[in-house]
């Protein structure tokens, strides 16, 4: 119900409808001649079908209900008819107003404008021939069966049939240009205008005189009708049409129309009127229909023929252009036929021939041979030409480099490029060449490799090993240093794949250097940081050399990695030399240790002689008092009193040299143990390296400061980092130490681990004097035991799992003095 209510039409629009619609039935009663047969032209059924062509079909129902009111109001005026009777009619003409409508909608596949003949024929066939015959079917059987005005079925059927046919042709076509095409002004012309109110008068004159008697022969109104299909088109058939059914009426019904006669007559007058009104409502429509496609017909000939101009001339002014941009590019083009000739050149080419060539009037008619004979140089000229034949037997294109002669009759270097111009079949139309000077090119590629092969000769002559690899690391390129060190250690280097290059550079490095630097140099590829390494490097006679590797990233302006630039220097004499310098340091700080031990030795024994020899000789003569025959008890008291004041004084002795070494205890300040153990790990980093040994360092974050004395506590890490590799010595395995700190509880405990063969003697190796080492003194250990005590820390010692040993010691969070 919504969806009816929503597609109403307006109100004043079904008013009109209905106004319309009850006029029409008054005009077909006021028409009614014959008596006893009913009306003879219906001109509501025109006004219905019209409407519900224009109208959206969800809206039919509301122009049927305004129909049905229309119908029944008129019946009311003037037909007098039984109201199911009435009814009856209107359903049969709502029936064909719909029948009809629904068949020239789908006929003419869009809302019929009556602008062709096909939509002319569609209305007049379907509008007025066949849905007609609805309405006549009902409106008969209506008749008979109620017995109105004594008509049978087969009596009025023809006669109803006819008058709706004759209500559709005349009134449709007039509706429909009122509702579509009359929109706005006119348009037309004052000399239109004047036209129009001659065949006005001429219509009327004509309609009169052939109606009203005066003229034989009625059909005579058919001229000016024409003349308005022809000049005016619908507007002007229409406008024809009621005025000639309004005239025809006006006379019919006054009694003087030639269609008016007496009874027994009338019937035949009747049907003669029904058909000149049909005939010359088809006729002009006809004739209108083809007007108007003879005149879009006309229209869009003359529309196309100045498209047509417009093109040519749009594309003489596009050849034009083209030729003007062609003569304007800043190279030489050149066109030629399928076979090879003639050629034609744009105006540059042209200038340049034309001072080169020695006989310009040839260039009327240019045939490559002879022009590549006067101008390319002779040794390229054959190339040229082979070229040239073989893109014309193949159909390819081609690209050539060549020297040709200028104007002083130097030679300069120019680039031609030929491609073929194929028609939809692949049929070559058309070759297009065109030529390019590249001498400057030329030259600076010569100029560019001069510079290039110079500076691969510096290169290759630099004392050192240079390479450089992708950003990737892939497709390495070396100077000729390092490629000849590469062929003495690899004979068959020169056939080794590109893909086994960083395979083959860690076969060449000490199987103990190799895995530090597959990961150094993996990481630098994966994150584009520099990176600089030193490893031992395989030579000819089977040694190792020691060799310092540094790379850095060439990046581009955005930062993406274009390229890898490395280089490789032997710095096997200066670790030598380094070693040697470490070595002879090493046995220097042993030896000022020895001495200064041998000094303090000296010292502690002449301080403690002194008072020990007393005490000895005392002693001895202390046991002579008391063993003499008759023991002297004073005296040996007194001899016994020396004996302690002796020991005494070698306790003072030993007093002074515990202060001595206890000396530091005022010069502890809060430290950050870990700097402590960095600056530990960069003092061994380089015998680390040197021994093979990877150190780990792992310290726990946020410790707390410790009150410790700097270098005493920084000698008892490098005494027990040195310890642990000099156990690793005999190792074949990865050789690995491994620090840590960390706080537990008041203490921060630190722990040296190896992977040495363990500890022997774990009871005795804190003793002084007692060592494993060959060479050894004993000392170190005792001495580092006897700083972190005097720290007021603990150190000992552990055995690991499966091999080595860890060394730990502990150090107050708040420094406590040693009892």
């Amino acid at each position: 119900m919504n969806s009816v209510w929503s597609h109403r039409p307006p109100f004043l629009h079904l008013g009109l409808f209905m106004a319309g619609y009850v006029l029409g039935c008054g005009f077909a009663q006021a028409l009614a001649i014959v008596p006893g047969t009913g009306i003879s032209i219906w001109p509501p059924s025109g006004l219905f079908i019209a409407t519900l062509v224009l109208a959206s079909r969800p809206s039919w129902p509301w122009w049927m209900l305004g129909g049905c009111l229309a119908e029944l109001f008129s019946n009311f005026l003037w037909f007098h008819s039984p109201l199911p009777a009435a009814f009856l009619i209107f359903s049969g003409n709502a029936l064909e107003a719909a029948i009809g409508a629904w068949l020239v909608n789908r006929a003419c596949k869009r809302p019929i404008r009556l602008e062709t003949v096909q939509e002319v024929l569609a209305f007049v066939v379907l509008g007025a021939g066949i849905a007609p015959v609805v309405s006549a079917t009902v409106g008969s059987a209506t008749l008979a069966w109620f017995g109105i005005l004594s008509q049978t079925f087969a009596a009025a059927w023809p006669l109803w049939w006819i008058g709706d046919a004759t209500g559709v042709l005349i009134v449709a076509p007039l509706a429909l240009v009122a509702l579509q095409n009359w929109r706005g002004n006119a348009n037309l012309s004052a000399a239109r205008w004047m036209e129009a109110g001659v065949l006005g008068l001429i219509f009327l004159t004509v309609a009169g005189l052939s109606l009203s008697g005066y003229l034989p022969f009625a059909y005579i109104i058919m001229p000016p009708l024409l003349w308005a299909a022809v000049r005016f088109e619908f507007k002007g058939v229409a406008v024809s049409l009621a005025l000639l059914a309004v005239i025809t009426a006006a006379f019919t019904i006054s009694g003087v129309s030639q269609f008016a006669g007496d009874p027994a007559a009338q019937k035949h007058n009747q049907i003669m009127l029904q058909l000149f009104l049909a005939i010359s409502a088809f006729s002009a429509l006809i004739v209108a229909a083809i007007s108007q496609q003879h005149h879009h017909a006309v229209l869009t000939l003359r529309q196309s023929e100045r498209a047509l101009r417009e093109h040519v001339e749009a594309l003489r002014q596009s050849e034009q252009r083209l030729q003007q941009m062609i003569d304007a590019v800043p190279v030489r083009v050149w066109s030629a036929a399928p076979a090879g000739g003639p050629v034609i050149f744009n105006k540059r080419y042209l200038d340049h021939l034309r001072s080169v060539v020695a006989q310009p009037e040839d260039l009327a008619e240019p045939r490559l041979e002879k022009l590549l004979q006067e101008l390319v140089h002779p040794e390229d000229a054959p190339g040229v030409w082979r070229m040239l034949q073989d893109s014309s037997e193949t159909g390819r294109g081609c690209m050539m480099r060549f020297r040709w002669r200028q104007k002083d009759g130097a030679y300069t270097w120019a680039e031609c490029r030929v491609e073929p111009w194929r028609d939809q079949d692949g049929t070559i139309v058309q070759w297009y060449g065109v030529s390019l000077d590249i001498d400057d090119e030329i030259r600076a590629q010569e100029a560019l490799q001069r510079s290039e092969q110079q500076l691969q000769q510096m290169i290759d002559a630099v004392p050192v090993r240079l390479w450089r690899a992708t950003a990737t690391g892939e497709a390495p390129y070396f100077n000729k240093r390092y490629r000849d060190y590469l062929r003495s250690v690899v004979p068959d280097f020169d056939t080794v794949e590109e893909s086994r290059f960083g395979k083959l550079m860690l076969e060449l490095m000490h199987p103990e250097d190799a895995p530090e630097m597959a990961r150094t140099m993996q990481q630098c590829f994966a994150t584009g940081a520099p990176f600089a390494m030193r490893f031992r490097r395989l030579q000819k006679d089977g040694s190792y050399r020691w060799e310092e590797g540094r790379a850095e990233p060439l990046r581009d302006e955005d930062g993406r990695i274009l390229q890898w630039y490395g280089v490789a220097l032997d710095i096997d004499d200066e670790i030598r030399a380094q070693e040697g310098l470490r070595q002879a340091s090493d046995k220097l700080a042993r030896a000022n240790q020895a001495a200064s031990l041998a000094e303090l030795s000296a010292s502690i024994a002449h301080e403690v002689n002194q008072p020990l020899a007393a005490i000895v000789a005392n002693s001895h003569a202390c046991q002579r008092w008391l063993t003499a025959d008759t023991p002297n008890i004073e005296r040996a008291q007194k001899t016994v009193e020396r004996v302690i004041r002796d020991a005494n004084a070698a306790a003072d002795v030993v007093r002074r040299i515990h202060a001595l070494f206890k000396q530091s205890m005022d010069t502890r300040i809060p430290t950050a143990f870990g700097s402590i153990i960095a600056e530990a790990r960069d003092l061994m980093a380089e015998e680390a390296t040197r021994r093979g040994v990877r150190l780990d360092v792992e310290v726990e974050s946020e410790l707390p400061l410790v009150a410790l004395d700097h270098v005493q506590v920084q000698q008892v890490l490098i005494n027990l980092m040195r310890n642990g590799m000099d156990a690793m010595e005999t190792v074949t395995s990865e050789r690995a130490l491994r620090a840590r700190a960390r706080r537990i509880g008041d203490l921060v405990q630190t722990e040296i681990s190896d992977r040495g063969p363990g500890i022997a003697f774990p009871d005795r190796i804190f003793e002084p004097f007692f060592t494993t080492k060959e060479n050894g003194m004993g000392m170190g250990l005792a001495i580092c035991r006897s700083i972190v005590e005097s720290h007021g820390g603990r150190l000992w010692a552990e055995q690991n799992e499966p091999g080595g040993a860890t060394f730990i010691f502990t150090l107050p969070v708040e420094a406590r003095t040693a009892s």
